[in-house]
């Protein structure tokens, strides 16, 4: 598959323009909502149709847009069957929308984000909910990306604290990635290349840490440019694994609970910020047990099977079990399949589980970083207890089909 066009700087606005003459798209749909149109809708808009193009805006309104049935359906319906290319004017939600909605009518589908807030610009996932239930849906990626720098540097500091936290939780995907492979190497499609490739774009993101707390250009773009990149990793492979572990299981746990709660929504990245503190945290309690010790665990430790594994799934997701066992079902006939394999495996590899543990920065270390560009470093921060933040913790591995630190732990009787 290959990569979109991506160009991040103070001229994006007219490269985009020159891009859609020389690819004629001169009919367009543009997705903005109550906050984007002004900030850079508004003016795009004028400026196709100043070359003389058509632009029919899909304005989505609301105190909260989410990407939901709700307005997924909107967006179809105005658009109805013309036959125009997509224009997505914001960060991630609306991006989303937009991605779901011009794949499934197989329309061009281009980008103008607003702020550096999360890694899915580039991604072929749309992460959707429905009845309340967020999964990540196959759709695609935009054809280019344009993001103009000032607009970017000028967005609020805590969408650009989101995408630092976003970029954060690259430390333990990569971390559960390397994880996943040692303990049951079939189940994942490794790419050591895609490994170092989203290693680079958040090593290059962190050294940028003093000019993203300033909102400076040369830090925001880094961090955008990084954002960018990890996105790409995910086209690359074709799964979430070099960008997303079981710090985005844990946000995505705790976006459902708001959303049955009827609570206001926490950015993304603001939960995968703490969350990555916390699985960091979870790896460094692992890193101390010895091979012996954890041959001892795995002993103790009852066989996982399908109907075992259900029953504790249905005691805490209650209704949405069966949303949950669509992602999960695969991954526990493999687990109770392979038990006996996958323990021998867990003892042999324990070494290497240690050295990926003592690759990741300490929790502490993360936990500043988060707090320099100020993203929330306890649970209050995202509007949560920490009772139930652990339980989700504990629970979350469930929503992915995913073998992480956290179902690691789980395998081993720990939590």
């Amino acid at each position: 598959m290959s990569e979109p066009y991506v160009y991040c700087g103070p001229q994006a606005i007219p490269n985009f323009l020159t891009y859609c003459k020389e690819h004629h798209h001169n009919r367009f749909f543009m997705v903005c909502d109550h906050n984007t149109y002004p900030i850079l809708g508004q003016r795009v808009e004028s400026l196709l149709k100043e070359q003389g193009a058509e632009v029919k805006l899909i304005y989505l309104t609301g105190e909260e847009v989410i990407a939901d049935e709700t307005y997924l359906m909107q967006v179809l319906l105005e658009a109805g069957d013309d036959q125009r290319a997509y224009i997505a004017v914001g960060s991630g939600t609306l991006t989303d929308i937009t991605r779901f909605c011009s794949h499934r009518t197989r329309l061009p589908f281009l980008s103008l984000p607003t702020a550096p807030s999360v890694d899915g610009f580039t991604s072929v996932g749309a992460p959707l909910v429905f009845r309340r239930f967020k999964q990540t849906i196959p759709c695609k990626a935009p054809e280019a990306v344009f993001a103009d720098i000032n607009t970017l540097c000028e967005s609020p500091r805590l969408m650009i604290a989101s995408g630092f936290g976003d970029m954060l939780g690259k430390y333990t995907a990569l971390a559960d990635w390397k994880l996943g492979v040692l303990i049951h190497d079939e189940i994942y499609r490794y790419d050591e290349t895609v490994w170092q490739r989203s290693w680079k774009a958040l090593s290059g993101c962190v050294a940028q840490l003093e000019s993203i707390k300033r909102a400076g250009c040369e830090g925001v773009e880094s961090l955008f440019m990084g954002l960018i990149e990890t996105g790409l990793c995910i086209l690359q492979v074709g799964h979430a694994c070099p960008a997303a572990g079981a710090e985005h299981h844990l946000s995505h746990y705790l976006e459902m609970k708001l959303l049955q709660e009827n609570r206001p929504a926490v950015l993304h990245g603001a939960k995968v910020g703490y969350a990555t503190i916390l699985v960091a945290q979870r790896y460094k309690e692992l890193r101390q047990l010895s091979k012996a010790q954890v041959a001892s665990l795995l002993k103790k430790a009852p066989a996982p099977t399908v109907e075992s594994e259900i029953a504790r799934i249905r005691a805490f997701f209650g209704p949405m079990t069966d949303l949950v066992l669509v992602q999960q079902r695969r991954l526990l006939e493999i687990i109770e399949k392979n038990w006996g394999m996958i323990q021998q495996r867990i003892i042999d590899h324990w070494d290497e589980v240690q050295q990926i543990a003592d690759w990741l920065p300490e929790p502490a270390e993360l936990k500043r970083m988060l707090a320099d560009v100020g993203g929330p470093v306890t649970p209050e921060g995202i509007t949560f207890d920490e009772k139930t933040v652990m339980a989700g913790l504990d629970y979350a591995h469930y929503l992915r089909d995913r073998i992480t630190v956290i179902k690691l732990g789980h395998l081993l009787g720990l939590w």
